[in-house]
């Protein structure tokens, strides 16, 4: 018998004994210590002092001093990540986020004015170029015709889809049988189209789109907007200012209220509208 074994005999089972008790008050500690600010203090410390950037690239230096390929590594490295199912998931959850695509609307946005207002600078200063005299505050040659030039698109467009519409529904029942018909009938909804876009909006608003984009708006002798009636014949006018190769509106160079044959027929001017931003 060894008098060493029998002299630590109590000792070790006092240990054994006490070993759970240890166990529970570790644990405690180490709960409370996670519970507490010092994981937050641990991690802003990490993120502050490029830890992990240093990490890596001691790593990446000492691959590089063994005599290892560090792109390869780099590479592999990134594939993993990029590839990973939590760093896609992680990516669609950022990129759908409500803030994200209100910044991308919003600089969107921006870039839309930003250019409008180059454009609508630009046509006015050519206005002032082409007309030097003549009274201030109404709308010029170059900004009603660029305005004229994006309604007409605009008009266009909606006469396609209307057109498109009705053909394809005449296509089914089999079509009028009739090229001069369905010439006569394309031209007559064209003028249809067109004649609905431009009235409403000038009998609405006194601003078509395009008139709105170039900050300009149309008005009766009133200071209204025109009736319907009104904004018909200024239409009618315009369609004759057109066919003769834009002739009719040549008088906007030379009248001093720079009013075109349109106005002229209906009793309206075009004056400069400054909306708010």
């Amino acid at each position: 018998m060894r008098f060493d074994r029998l002299a630590l005999g109590p000792v070790r089972a006092a240990a054994r004994s006490s070993q759970g008790v240890f166990e529970e008050e570790a644990e405690r500690a180490i709960d409370a210590l996670l519970a507490g600010p010092l994981p937050e203090a641990v991690g802003r410390s990490l993120v502050e002092h490029h830890v992990l950037e240093r990490v890596a690239a001691g790593m990446l230096q000492a691959e590089s001093r063994d005599g290892a390929a560090v792109g390869p590594a780099a590479e592999e490295l990134v594939t993993n990540v990029v590839q990973s199912t939590v760093f896609k998931r992680a990516l669609r959850d950022v990129l759908s986020a409500p803030e994200i695509r209100t910044a991308m609307a919003g600089q969107a946005t921006g870039f839309a004015d930003e250019l409008a207002a180059a454009v609508r600078s630009r046509m006015r200063s050519l206005d002032a170029r082409m007309q030097s005299r003549g009274e201030p505050g109404y709308g010029g040659f170059a900004t009603r015709g660029l305005g004229l030039v994006i309604d007409a698109a605009l008009a266009e467009l909606v006469f396609l889809v209307v057109g498109a519409s009705i053909g394809l529904v005449l296509g089914l029942a089999g079509g009028l049988g009739s090229n001069w018909v369905d010439a006569a009938l394309a031209g007559a909804g064209w003028f249809v189209a067109a004649a609905t876009y431009f009235v409403f909006f000038w009998s609405g608003t006194g601003q078509t789109p395009g008139m709105r984009i170039m900050r300009v708006r149309v008005l009766a002798r009133s200071g209204s907007p025109p009736s319907v009636l009104r904004s018909l014949v200024r239409f009618v006018g315009l369609i004759l200012a057109i066919i003769p190769l834009f002739a009719g509106f040549l008088p906007v160079l030379f009248d001093s209220r720079r009013r075109g044959l349109q106005d002229f027929l209906s009793g309206t001017v075009v004056v400069d509208a400054q909306i708010p931003e």
